[in-house]
Parts: C-alpha cells; sequence; structure tokens
C-alpha cells in the first residue's frame, strides 16, 4: 500500500516478514492446524443430540482459543510462551471432557 515493495515480491516461506507477521502468520496456521478435531467433537455432539454437552464449555474454549491467539501475536518471551501452551492445554482438556461425556452418555 505504501508502494515500498510489489504486491507480487513476498518469499512463499516467509522468510521476509516482520517477526510479528511471522507470528500472526503462525498463529493463524495453528488455528487451522486445531479445527478438524474441535470440528469432528461438535459435529458428533450434534449428531448425537447431545449438544448440550458441549454448551456449557464453549464460550471457555472459544476464550482459551482466542487467548492462545493474542499470546501468540503479543510475544516470544518465554514466560508468554509457557501462558500460550497453558491456553492450549485447556482447550486440550476440554476436549477430552466433551469426548469422554459423549462416549459415556446413555
Amino acid at each position: 500500500l505504501k508502494g515500498e515493495k510489489p504486491a507480487n515480491s513476498f518469499q512463499p516461506d516467509g522468510k521476509d516478514v516482520s517477526a510479528f507477521s511471522n507470528r500472526l502468520c503462525r498463529a493463524h496456521a495453528n488455528c487451522y492446524e486445531n479445527l478438524p478435531l474441535f470440528a469432528a467433537v461438535i459435529l458428533l455432539a450434534l449428531v448425537m443430540g447431545r449438544n448440550g454437552i458441549t454448551d456449557p464449555l464453549a464460550l471457555w474454549f472459544l476464550g482459551a482459543r482466542v487467548a492462545q491467539s493474542v499470546a501468540h501475536l503479543v510475544s516470544t518471551d518465554n514466560r508468554v510462551v509457557l501462558l500460550r501452551f497453558t491456553f492450549f492445554l485447556l482447550q486440550w482438556l476440554i476436549l477430552a471432557y466433551w469426548v469422554f461425556r459423549l462416549l459415556t452418555s446413555a
């Protein structure tokens, strides 16, 4: 937009972008990497007619997802990376709980 570089002058591997842009790309890719498992669990709950199992923690899951992405963008400091992992772990614990409840519900 500033006319500093032509629009088609980027490197496909992303090595010519700023550190923030690199973190932004990684945070975006991370969202897509985790989407299939989340979608599978939610679709399973809907097909089983058990979305009442996922509803109470859905906003917690979303909040942890957003917080993980924000932490990814903010810093690469070790403490922030550990905080980011905490948000990631919370998502996996919620998914595991949902799967357990879906498989054990009658």
